[in-house]
């Protein structure tokens, strides 16, 4: 579930310009082991005849004239995408690792901690490690991990119409295919899993990474930029609009607020027998060193976003963080209400469950208000500028006393720095010297067990001043 943070923390710096398509001559032993599975698109009458939301497996977009080929030299779109989906070399290729994993040393380890028999047959980890499927078709394979339909839904009421003469986008959605361009949409699909969902086998809570799965960390735009088979050219832009960047980013830390607070409200997942479920709150906070000597001083550094009693477990607050500096620059109307329910939620906690949720309530409300307002945002140059120096400077840097909102900092001026070149308001000659700090950032949070959060804030702030050149 997710992808490990730190194995591709290399790979954001130049929003993979490497990907072209000779970049993939090592993956082709591989494609030629796919191959075999790959056929002609499903018949039309064929699917047809299966039942509505019916998935039909990665084979069946994985024709020579479809997406099957081995070079990138296609019309419309690039038709390449299942060999940079199966990409070994890459973060490109993790959807197609998902199920196969399932099977290797570190997770056989985990699941018999966890007293599970097989890995790979449990629904509590193939609801992310394999397409969530509920009507399999015949092409279908549980090993072909996250497939093409994971993300752009099941394609049985679609296959056909989106390569049919005269197809168009507006089309396909409405017979089922996932708007994925709508930032709201992708969203809300990459967190079930990235993030974690209600839904079988889709979270993992404490105990399961306590038997050892990687620590969840998610931040939409980056990731995306991870796993894009797409070239945005003018045949996409005219299909689906053009992709603002810091647009998906502020959608993606509104909805993942709002996702974490929805599922900290049920019951059966914030809970854990007579423990809060500890998912939910800050890892670093507890994992620290004990020192017992009599010179012994403590090891938390105060938040002032977080007005808790000393030595309470503080609730994750990475997302709101990052909000807070959005908000001063996209949405300064709804500041004071963001701060002063972000603060009442922390101090709830304190008072008790109820308490909890009644104030996790308000705050998730003004969360989906949040995640509409930024959806309609333009986020212009400016814009941008200003988020960046807000997240980098002094004015909420006091905030970042923990692992996880440190490594959701970095990731944000990474990806919206990058928003910036991709549209063409920064050369990448001009962020060169930005992307060395934001490279000495990284190394700032590349060890939770390293961290230290006045190194840290040392690390992000000398970016202040070349983010206010490039300005």
């Amino acid at each position: 579930m997710g992808i490990d943070f730190y194995r591709i923390r290399g790979w954001t710096l130049n929003r993979l310009p490497a990907l072209a398509a000779g970049a993939f001559c090592i993956a082709l032993a591989g494609v030629a082991l796919f191959a075999s599975t790959l056929a002609a698109p499903e018949p039309v009458e064929a699917a047809s005849e299966l039942p509505k939301g019916t998935y039909l497996g990665v084979a069946t977009c994985g024709g020579t004239t479809c997406h099957g080929r081995q070079e990138a030299d296609g019309e419309i779109v690039r038709q390449d995408e299942i060999m940079r989906w199966q990409e070994e070399s890459t973060p490109g290729g993790a959807h197609s690792r998902a199920f196969r994993v399932l099977k290797e040393p570190r997770s056989i380890a985990i699941a018999k901690r966890l007293g599970i028999k097989d890995a790979a047959s449990s629904q509590q980890c193939l609801g992310c490690h394999a397409t969530p499927a509920a009507r399999k078709g015949p092409r279908f394979q549980l090993g072909d991990g996250v497939g093409c339909e994971a993300c752009h839904g099941a394609s049985s009421e679609w296959i056909s119409a989106h390569y049919a003469v005269g197809a168009n986008h507006a089309k396909n959605v409405s017979l089922g295919l996932t708007p994925l361009e709508n930032p709201k949409v992708r969203a809300s699909n990459c967190l079930d899993c990235h993030f974690g969902s209600a839904k079988s086998g889709q979270f993992v809570d404490h105990r399961i990474m306590a038997a050892g799965h990687p620590r969840i960390s998610f931040e939409l735009d980056l990731f995306s930029t991870l796993q894009q088979h797409h070239d945005e050219d003018v045949d996409y832009v005219r299909r689906k609009g053009r992709t603002n960047s810091v647009r998906f980013w502020a959608v993606g830390q509104s909805m993942a607020l709002e996702r974490s607070l929805n599922l900290f409200s049920k019951p059966a997942l914030a809970t854990e027998g007579i423990f809060p479920e500890f998912y939910f709150y800050d890892c670093h906070s507890c994992h620290r060193r004990i020192y017992d000597e009599t010179t012994a001083r403590p090891t938390s550094v105060n938040n002032p976003g977080r007005p808790i009693p000393e030595g309470m477990p503080p609730y994750n607050d990475e997302n709101m963080i990052m909000l807070s500096a959005a908000i001063r620059v996209a949405a300064p109307d709804l500041a004071g209400q963001f701060d002063a329910r972000s603060k009442a939620f922390h101090t709830a906690m304190a008072k008790g469950r109820k308490p909890a949720l009644e104030a996790a309530a308000r705050l998730r409300q003004t969360a989906v208000t949040l995640a509409d307002r930024f959806s309609r945002a333009s986020f212009g140059k400016d814009q941008t500028f200003r988020i960046m120096e807000t997240i980098a400077g002094e004015a909420i840097s006091p905030r970042f006393t923990d692992y996880e909102g440190s490594v959701q900092a970095v990731m944000a001026i990474d990806t919206l720095l990058n928003g910036l070149v991709n549209s063409g308001q920064v050369s990448n000659a001009a962020a060169t010297s930005l992307r060395g700090q934001i490279n000495t950032a990284y190394t700032a949070v590349d060890d939770p067990n390293s961290y230290q959060p006045l190194k840290f804030r040392r690390a992000l702030g000398s970016a202040v001043r070349t983010i206010r050149a490039l300005r």
